[in-house]
């Protein structure tokens, strides 16, 4: 696996393939400037050799040039964040952008204008990639939440590079924290899958039961699991045509054994609001009119018992509905137990916008081993796919 480490960038210009679509409100401000860190290593260590970069990224998805899609907007705030002013040509592909590169300085970035102005980009055009390979003497991919698409920046491009392309830093611990949960982790092996639907997880677990040892489930997942072991779960979120397939799953795991932990006890409420009545009851005994939102305590303290044994922690989806103050109490002890057996040594990858999103705000990301930037690319991986992003580099 080739790395920004098995290059020397001196006198030369890195064509960076970015992730910077980042949020932005109504003043064009960012308000989460988390991809843009993430990208900060790669960066600086090219000037440091005493190279130059060439940024290229996507933001939103424009139709043709929207102004509120110019990555203009961001400029200063990549400057702020790299300790560099950071150039910007208002296109990323013919004289203009040709012009920009050919006046940049070892030293100095480079901002290139949205990729996604130009429908190339998504079609996986081969001129327009060529065109883009122009602009850079290495190419690097560190755009690891676009590694799942084979547009022109992410896959495509790096055919016009051959030799001279690699992975930067970001997308390099991607690959290897990846790695340690799904090939070389110590176990035992803990994933913990939150979130709304089995349907949405069906493959993950598929690929995964092989390498793990516990498998836990929590969020709106749990009620189909317990209603095809014939508990009641009144309004409960359930998937009722997925039935079948979570007694399969359960049968599967025991043959590979790996054990299953399912919630025992729930925090149900009358209603789906943050001020409704609630109550804690047996997960398999919820009465009807009520639904379960979060994990019970008992679940909780069952929970944190797997995880305090476990070597090897992938987080994937929340246990509750955290958004709402009053079922967050799930989500917040489970992230409380894995930054614990993190301080103990163990390694833990969160992955998954819902969980990467309480993770921020509860203020656990110190506290775990990784924190995945690409949910779609992340979800992919553990499905066992093969990222064209990735796969370009490789070849």
């Amino acid at each position: 696996m080739k790395t920004l480490n098995d290059f020397n960038f001196k006198d030369k210009k890195a064509l960076i393939r970015v992730d910077f679509n980042v949020p932005l409100n109504d003043q064009y401000q960012v308000t989460d400037d988390t991809r843009i860190r993430a990208a900060k290593p790669t960066i600086i260590k090219i000037l440091e050799d005493g190279g130059s970069c060439v940024l290229m990224s996507h933001l939103g998805r424009p139709k043709g040039f929207q102004e509120e899609y110019s990555l203009r907007h961001i400029v200063e705030t990549v400057s702020q964040i790299i300790g560099v002013q950071v150039k910007f040509a208002g296109n990323c592909i013919g004289e203009e952008a040709e012009k920009a590169v050919a006046g940049l300085e070892d030293g100095e970035v480079l901002l290139l204008e949205n990729l996604r102005f130009h429908e190339e980009e998504k079609a996986g055009d081969e001129a327009f990639a060529a065109n883009l390979a122009k602009l850079g003497d290495i190419y690097v991919n560190d755009a690891f939440g676009t590694a799942h698409r084979a547009h022109a920046s992410t896959a495509v491009i790096a055919e016009n590079f051959t030799d001279k392309k690699c992975f930067g830093l970001l997308l390099a611990k991607e690959i290897e924290s990846i790695a340690k949960v799904m090939e070389t982790g110590e176990k035992p092996v803990t994933a913990v899958l939150g979130g709304a639907k089995v349907s949405s997880k069906i493959t993950i677990i598929d690929n995964i039961l092989d390498k793990i040892d516990h498998l836990i489930v929590g969020g709106g997942m749990t009620f189909t699991f317990i209603k095809a072991q014939g508990g009641s779960i009144g309004n409960s979120l359930v998937e009722d045509d997925k039935l079948d397939l979570a007694k399969e799953i359960m049968k599967e795991a025991e043959a590979k054994n790996v054990t299953i932990h399912l919630p025992v006890d729930a925090v149900i409420a009358d209603a789906f609001a943050n001020d409704a009545t609630t109550k804690v009851v047996d997960v398999t005994e919820i009465p009807d009119g009520w639904m379960g939102l979060d994990a019970g305590s008992a679940t909780q303290a069952k929970f944190a018992e797997v995880i305090a044994k476990s070597k090897t922690i992938l987080w994937n989806g929340p246990l509750g509905v955290f958004e709402m103050p009053n079922f967050a109490k799930g989500t917040i002890a489970l992230g409380n137990a894995i930054a614990d057996a993190t301080k103990n040594g163990a390694f833990s990858l969160v992955g998954g916008g819902d969980s990467v999103a309480a993770v921020k705000q509860f203020g656990f990301e110190p506290k775990v081993s990784y924190v995945s930037t690409g949910g779609g690319a992340m979800l992919e991986s553990l499905e066992g796919k093969t990222l064209p992003g990735i796969a370009a580099i490789l070849a």
